[in-house]
């Protein structure tokens, strides 16, 4: 055994536990720091894959963004635990075939010496996977690409306007009346005349 086939079992089996412990965690915060580690442990496969823009795409938008998001939702909401968990082993057949097929498929990849199929060739020494993935995708699949955005779009909008609701008792502010205001309407001069203090006046009364 190599050292990268060494490293890639280690990855491998660390992206394995953390996806375990990710459905089998009581805690949804302990879930969603297992999901963290999942993604980083996948990330140093596609290191080995020599993907490294992908690689770094992976940590730095779903770990940096993606993950820390759930996180901070978790905490910040009271999730009921057992309404949630109360139809798990009802789609555990579901969820094992899937996962099957996906070990299935990773193994086909990964394994393909192994198996009597084509390997890919190797690559020279300045090929740029990154170069690759962007020509591909402005070129041979741009409009797939463009379409996938504008999908992206619509759901973000769908989103926003299904959760966007107007509830009364609630303060919120206009920016387009923010913006008007002039100082006119926010600054008043009052002419206060001179008074003297009281204790003087009693004084002389």
């Amino acid at each position: 055994m190599t050292f990268t086939d060494f490293v890639f079992y280690s990855f491998a089996a660390i992206l394995l536990a953390a996806g375990v412990r990710v459905i089998t965690a009581k805690n949804p915060v302990h879930a969603a720091l297992a999901l963290v580690l999942a993604f980083f442990a996948a990330a140093g496969l596609w290191l080995l894959l020599e993907a490294e823009f992908l690689a770094i795409t992976l940590v730095l938008v779903y770990v940096g963004a993606v993950a820390v998001l759930f996180l901070f939702v978790v905490m910040m909401l009271d999730i009921n635990l057992e309404q949630l968990r109360a139809r798990f082993w009802e789609y555990l057949p579901i969820a094992a075939l899937v996962a099957g097929l996906m070990v299935v498929q990773m193994v086909l990849v990964l394994g393909a010496e192994d198996f009597g199929l084509v390997a890919p060739e190797p690559k020279p020494a300045d090929y740029s996977n990154t170069k690759a993935l962007g020509r591909l995708l402005y070129t041979d699949y741009v409009y797939p690409f463009e379409i996938a955005a504008v999908i992206l779009l619509v759901a973000i909008v769908a989103a926003i306007a299904l959760t966007l609701r107007r509830r009364p008792g609630l303060k919120w502010m206009d920016p387009a009346l923010q913006v008007r205001v002039k100082r006119a309407g926010r600054v008043h001069l009052i002419n206060l005349k001179p008074q003297r203090p009281q204790a003087k006046q009693e004084e002389e009364a």
